[in-house]
């Protein structure tokens, strides 16, 4: 009696013996024998899904497999593999010989190809052993050493001891270094008294202060100088951050490249705005949906949340938004957490648009470094804000309840990313939302400009019946127009003074950072390297720490854009997201007052030339 492979009645076979295909469109139908005479008495059969799908598409009565499906099925399950050790072994081979050959090589080194090649080895490293093979002893060794110090210290003396470690870091970290030229320690001690004020002036404006979490402060501001160190003061940091920056103005050029073929190159080479900003930031956010798509950035996000949810003990949302705003932007960022918008907490909310106001994204960094400016600076100032938000936000608006991704970090998937069809698809569909987010900057950019004007135009003719000039070729030290600008650089005066800035060049960075507040950062950064501007001649302390605290899209225009992002992701909760906004925005304008603080404390003459 023949034998079925995957399919074995209990009780005896009728005659005939049934074909694959026969066999498993009864087993789908529930249906025992083919006559309905026994029908009645059905038999049950077993099915083995593993056997009836290696019969699945075979027309052979015996239940083999043919020779194709045999080997399509061999491919599919050990294609990847053999296509990672391929690219281990390319790797591998790639960095011995840049290694013997390129070491001293300038522009190239050891550093970076033994970074990214690490980073490719654990990455296939990890998708053949489990990572609890790696962790699990990590973990007993942290549990049986820091914790078990940390267990003896006396509970009511954590935060304190933890505190006088950060203000000795800070402390040796800022003085240490010896004086050249305007970087005295006298200067360096004001960036840091100035950073206390700020600290003190969130506590004092907190809404609760008993409750603030003192170890997401602490372990924020630490990680934020930290960052500056690695950055400012060590070639290893200027190294990494360069190769990005680098690897991020290369953008630049395959933007124009798209740009030229449209137009002309005497166009593409034109420093206009629209012409110079606009196709980099379409490409740039194309490229971001296609690695989203494929998972890329969503691993890599969610590493970078994994850290900061352990570390610094906030919520997984929080952790979440705050790794991805300096990536993929404010709006975007929070697209993340769709799922979770309608159950978040008021301080989440907050923490969230807090994020959005302190940093840039990265659609806009590589225009920012293709205007020229300190693309070292840029970079660091964006993954400084991860913490300092997370520090700042929690000091004025701490968490009362108790958030529903509080002990858990995931990424949800997009609802519009699960109708994709590939990566292609991907890129296309991004390229359209980089179209819509270049013309909502364009239009806001124009309609922002024009009604600062409007009020400078009617504050110039008001300023003209008390004897100021009207003229722009009259203006000198002692004869201003009245505009914005004129009166936030003096309300800002002493904001400017407290980052350590030189005294010559406090009213221009005070200015500067009024420009920044009320049009935007990228008004404010044209400003500062404008070859006809004033500020072309402040000194390199001044630009650097000008640099910084411009570096956030803390403006007036990004207000209305997130309220309204936040709003139509989570329309219940938009009483709520106005509620907290003003808040959030004056949050996010000092966390990128403190990053500017710290790099007053750590930015010397005698550094490596960041220019």
């Amino acid at each position: 009696m023949a034998t079925n492979d995957n399919i074995e009645p209990s009780a005896p076979p009728y005659s005939a013996q049934p074909t694959a295909l026969q066999q498993q469109s009864s087993s789908s139908t529930d249906i025992g024998y083919p006559d309905e005479k026994n029908a009645s008495a059905p038999v049950q059969y077993a099915v083995d899904p593993e056997k009836q799908s290696t019969q699945a598409g075979s027309l052979r009565g015996d239940g083999r497999s043919s020779l194709p499906t045999v080997i399509l099925r061999l491919v599919e399950r050990f294609f990847w593999k053999v296509v990672q050790v391929a690219l281990f072994i390319v790797f591998s081979v790639w960095w011995i010989y840049g290694l013997v050959k390129y070491r001293h090589t300038d522009g190239k080194g050891w550093l970076i190809p033994s970074l990214i090649y690490i980073a490719i080895c654990l990455r296939i490293f990890f998708n053949f052993v489990p990572s609890s093979l790696v962790m699990r002893p990590v973990r007993t060794v942290w549990k049986h050493t820091a914790v078990r110090v940390y267990d003896r210290v006396p509970t009511h003396l954590h935060h304190i001891l933890a505190a006088l470690i950060a203000v000795a870091v800070f402390l040796i970290g800022t003085f240490v270094p010896e004086e050249t030229g305007d970087n005295t320690r006298a200067n360096r001690a004001i960036s840091v008294f100035g950073l206390m004020v700020m600290l003190g002036l969130l506590t004092l404006t907190s809404r609760n202060w008993k409750l603030i979490p003192w170890r997401t402060v602490i372990g924020g501001m630490l990680s934020q100088y930290i960052i500056a160190i690695f950055v400012l003061r060590t070639k290893a940091g200027y190294d990494i951050f360069k190769f990005i920056s680098d690897m991020a103005r290369a953008l630049l050029g395959f933007a124009k490249d798209g740009l030229i073929f449209l137009t002309d190159e005497d166009l593409a080479n034109s420093n206009w705005f629209l012409t110079g900003v606009i196709p980099a930031i379409i490409f740039f956010i194309a490229l971001v949906q296609m690695l989203y798509h494929v998972g890329f950035l969503a691993w890599f996000i969610q590493k970078f949340a994994v850290f900061f949810f352990w570390s610094l003990r906030v919520s997984g949302a929080e952790a979440i938004v705050a790794s991805a705003t300096p990536f993929i932007g404010q709006g975007e960022s929070a697209v993340l957490i769709r799922p979770f918008m309608d159950h978040l907490t008021k301080a989440e909310i907050h923490q969230i648009m807090t994020c959005g106001f302190a940093t840039i994204a990265g659609s806009v960094l590589v225009a920012y470094i293709g205007m020229g400016l300190n693309p070292q600076a840029l970079v660091s100032s964006c993954i400084m804000s991860i913490p300092a938000t997370l520090a700042v936000s929690k000091m004025r608006w701490p968490e009362t309840e108790e958030p529903i991704t509080m002990g858990k970090v995931e990424v949800p998937k997009n609802e519009e990313d699960e109708e994709t069809v590939n990566a292609l698809h991907a890129f296309t569909n991004g390229s359209w939302l980089g179209l819509k987010i270049g013309a909502t900057i364009v239009a806001c950019l124009l309609t922002t400009i024009a009604f600062v004007a409007l009020i400078n135009g009617l504050l110039k003719w008001w300023g003209s019946y008390w004897g100021m000039v009207t003229d722009p070729l009259l203006v000198d030290e002692n004869n201003k127009i009245l505009s914005i600008q004129l009166i936030l650089s003096y309300c800002l005066y002493p904001v400017a003074w407290l980052l350590g800035v030189p005294k010559q060049d406090l009213l221009s960075v005070a200015e500067l950072i009024g420009t920044k507040v009320v049009i935007n950062e990228f008004k404010a950064f044209a400003d500062l390297v404008d070859p006809k501007q004033k500020f072309v001649d402040m000194l390199p302390r001044s630009k650097l720490i000008a640099t910084y605290a411009c570096c956030g899209f803390g403006n007036i225009g990004s207000l209305g854009i997130q309220i309204g992002v936040l709003s139509t992701i989570s329309p219940k909760r938009s009483g709520d997201v106005v509620k907290v906004s003003i808040s959030a925005f004056l949050c996010g304008v000092l966390c990128t007052l403190t990053s500017a603080s710290i790099a007053g404390m750590l930015y010397n003459d005698g550094m490596i030339d960041m220019s």
